[in-house]
């Protein structure tokens, strides 16, 4: 008889122990969650924050229109970042979401905000157009902004609702007749907003969604005080208490299906400087922070193999990279501008299909140059770092960093743009030790961290390596020579 109690709470145990996976909603215990978070990689803090969603069907605020649109849009499984940001978003909390770049950032802020739109009341939604939009969404460059765009619109049509992009690069008048049009979503980069709503074509009196994508990239470019500025054009009616309120569910909700609710703010960021926190502090209330861990960040799944080499040699270097024959597309690195454009022309004159990707080009050079490396009428991308961050070119087989990046932040996003979606890559840079001191010993520190690459002796040896630039290092007793009288 014992014995049968004994295998009965073994049983018991047994069941209670299950993964995750093969329980219910229902079962699921504190435990299971805290799994279900490391399985992830999902951690957060900031008052009471809402379990994870497993899968699309069992996020209870998402009504079966938005189901049946992430169905049609092909989104199968969410991603870290949406399992976690998605219910918080729902609740009508803000948000800071730290997540490297192809994380599924765009749908983490798109569905809760399409849900709190699609519940207004039909006559709320139409009356209104010359209110302005309900959401701005606002992005660093016009190529990610532009990328917004196009996930956005994927879910706006089927849905019916309007978007609008405010990027430089494209006449004013356009855009400007486009917003008289009436649109509910705003994606923009901050320079033209702000052009925009100074020449009054544009008004936020009813906008109650904010989002900043690439808040440290924003930042990086100056665009802090015009973050600023769009922010005071939003009405303060709506602004959340800066109280434990903020963390209420009860009372963040309270007017959720009206115009009436509260202003919501998501920002996500790759990195946290004490710049894009002094952001959060003054227009996030109370945020709950999701942080999405290493799984998979691109210094782990990437290859990365470095040579060592003066400036005269660098090019000799990629023709014997290049003649080994390469599978397209591929990406590679400058500083400069001008350096693009010549690096593109003697590829092209080797016989290369090449094509460039930077600031000094129009806004249609710049769309041109992406879409025939999407569609494969180019092979070799050249760019400067305004394709480092977000660009998501299917199937990079190989980046090259003709010229070493200023920070290793730059470096990081750059090799990220191969090795995405948890496919590998490699990523392959040129370093010429006068001209890239400063980030020696950050590179060599990436490296060593990443499993899938060796570092080469001559970097790990290098004296510049050896401790970060601007630490001052003390000289070990037994390197002193003692001169004897």
């Amino acid at each position: 008889k014992h014995q049968k109690i004994i295998a009965k709470k073994e049983a018991k145990q047994k069941w209670d122990d299950r993964h995750w996976v093969e329980k219910s909603l229902a079962e699921m215990t504190e435990r299971d969650w805290r799994i279900f978070k490391e399985d992830y990689n999902i951690s957060c803090k900031g008052g009471r924050i809402p379990n994870p969603m497993r899968n699309w069907k069992e996020s209870g605020l998402l009504d079966k229109e938005i189901l049946d649109v992430i169905e049609q849009v092909g989104y199968k499984e969410p991603t870290p970042i949406q399992r976690q940001a998605i219910p918080i978003g729902l609740q009508n909390r803000d948000i800071i979401g730290v997540a490297e770049t192809g994380s599924g950032k765009t749908a983490a802020f798109l569905l809760p905000l399409l849900k709190w739109i699609t519940s207004l009341p039909k006559i709320e939604r139409f009356d209104d157009y010359d209110q302005g939009p309900y959401a701005i969404i606002l992005a660093p460059t016009r190529e990610l902004a532009q990328q917004i765009e196009e996930e956005t619109i994927k879910f706006a049509k089927h849905l019916n609702l309007k978007t609008v992009a405010i990027i430089g690069g494209i006449s004013r008048e356009e855009q400007g007749f486009k917003l008289r049009q009436g649109c509910e979503i705003v994606i923009a980069t901050p320079g033209r907003l702000i052009d925009v709503l100074e020449n009054r074509y544009l008004v936020l009196a009813q906008c109650t969604y904010v989002v900043m994508d690439e808040a440290d990239r924003m930042i990086d470019m100056g665009f802090e005080p015009d973050v600023q500025k769009i922010l005071e054009y939003l009405p303060v009616s709506n602004q959340k208490p800066d109280t434990e309120d903020a963390e209420e569910v009860e009372k963040m909700l309270q007017n959720y299906t009206s115009k009436k609710k509260y202003r919501q703010t998501v920002m996500f960021t790759a990195t946290m400087p004490p710049a894009v926190e002094r952001l959060a502090r003054s227009y996030l209330r109370r945020p709950a922070v999701v942080y999405i861990g290493s799984v998979g960040k691109p210094t782990e799944r990437t290859e990365q193999i470095v040579y060592m080499v003066s400036s005269a040699e660098k090019r000799k270097k990629l023709v014997q990279i290049l003649e080994q024959g390469i599978d397209p597309p591929i990406i590679i690195f400058v500083n400069q501008k001008k350096g693009a454009d010549v690096l593109a022309k003697s590829l092209e004159k080797m016989g290369y299909n090449a094509c460039t990707l930077h600031g000094g080009k129009g806004q249609e050079q710049r769309e041109f140059a992406l879409a025939s490396l999407k569609g494969g009428t180019k092979d070799i991308l050249v760019a400067t770092d305004v394709a480092g961050r977000g660009i998501d070119i299917k199937d990079v087989s190989l980046v090259i960093n003709y010229d070493m990046a200023k920070s290793i932040e730059d470096y990081t996003h750059r090799i990220g743009r191969t090795g995405r979606a948890g496919k590998t890559g490699v990523a392959i840079t040129f370093v010429t030790p006068e001209q890239d001191s400063a980030v020696l010993y950050d590179l060599k520190q990436t490296i060593l961290a990443s499993p899938v690459s060796s570092c080469p002796p001559e970097l790990a040896n290098h004296p510049d390596a050896q401790n970060k630039p601007g630490t001052v290092v003390q000289k070990k007793r037994k390197d002193e020579t003692i001169f004897l009288q």
